[in-house]
């Protein structure tokens, strides 16, 4: 029973988070609407508002970076995962970065998901970013390339030296 009442309490703890994400988001509404009244709008509220909508959606939802599942992904990419066919082609690189590094198991859980299905959504930004990596490292090596074989004005090339024979 103590398993039992080890997930209770878990259980209880994100209750608990979960209330006090909705107690703040309400503070915080207020405090916008009073400040609205006194005409002292900050130039920033609108992303405060675009975060805290991000931030009630992953509390209403109970997905947020870190959740009782030890999931770190946020909301939108958990989203992604779940509604478009080729999710792994709209992430950035760094969110394909966290998808890979997420332990199959909790992935799998946190989109209600068989292991098999995650595991493949994984390898697929795996690849992906592999994909990109690879791309960024040819045009880098194409561009390192054409610097040395047209320089741009401004900038000359070192003079090759002659090779001296020993006599």
């Amino acid at each position: 029973c103590a398993a039992v009442q080890g997930l209770q309490n878990t259980l209880q703890q994100v209750l608990d988070q979960r209330e006090e994400a909705r107690q703040s988001k309400q503070l915080l509404e207020l405090y916008l609407r009073a400040l609205d009244k006194e005409g002292n709008i900050l130039s920033n509220q609108e992303e405060s508002k675009a975060a805290l909508a991000e931030d009630l959606d992953a509390v209403d939802t109970g997905v947020g970076k870190e959740t009782a599942s030890g999931i770190a992904l946020t909301s939108q990419i958990l989203t992604a995962l779940k509604e478009r066919p080729a999710p792994e082609l709209s992430f950035s690189s760094q969110d394909l970065e966290l998808v890979s590094r997420e332990d199959p198991r909790a992935l799998a859980v946190a989109l209600s998901w068989d292991i098999k299905k995650a595991e493949a959504v994984q390898q697929a930004c795996t690849t992906e970013l592999a994909l990109r990596l690879q791309q960024m490292q040819s045009l880098h090596s194409l561009r390192n390339l054409s610097v040395r074989k047209n320089p741009l004005p401004g900038e000359q090339q070192s003079p090759k030296r002659a090779r001296q024979d020993p006599e």
